[in-house]
Order: structure tokens, then sequence, then C-alpha cells
């Protein structure tokens, strides 16, 4: 249980920096792909923000997947 809690927490941050790394304004954030309104856009840099966040939740489920339960682990002991 604690250790969903503590994914949900780090999934929760990681997609509040992506968020505001999406919304926000830098310097190399390349040209825009795609014109949403006349203010707003997806640029080039937004691709690979979005990429590293979707390496990062992959990443996140699959360590907290992979580890097994403490309590299956032991009734598997004799």
């Amino acid at each position: 249980m604690v250790r969903w809690v503590g994914a949900l927490l780090t999934a929760a941050v990681l997609s509040g920096f992506a968020f505001l790394l999406l919304t926000g304004d830098y310097i190399r954030e390349g040209p825009v792909l795609v014109t949403l309104s006349e203010t707003h856009g997806i640029h080039r840099g937004d691709v690979g923000i979005v990429a590293f966040w979707t390496i990062g939740m992959i990443g996140l489920l699959t360590a907290v997947l992979a580890r097994p339960d403490s309590k299956a682990r032991d009734a598997d002991r004799p």
C-alpha cells in the first residue's frame, strides 16, 4: 500500500513538472509544429518533454509492478 502511495505521489510530481515545462516559455522550445490557437501551439521541444514523461511513467509503473508484495513473499516461505 505504501509503495502505491509513493508511486502516485511520484507520478503527480513528475506530471506537475512536465505541465510546468509544457506551459512555460523557454529559450529552445523550437518551431511550432501544431498551432492550437493564435497564442498556443505544440513546439518541437514539447515532444521531448512528453517523451521523457512517458519514459518516466513507464519506469515508475515497471518498478512498482516488478517488485512482489511482501505478503506474497512471506506466503511462499515454508
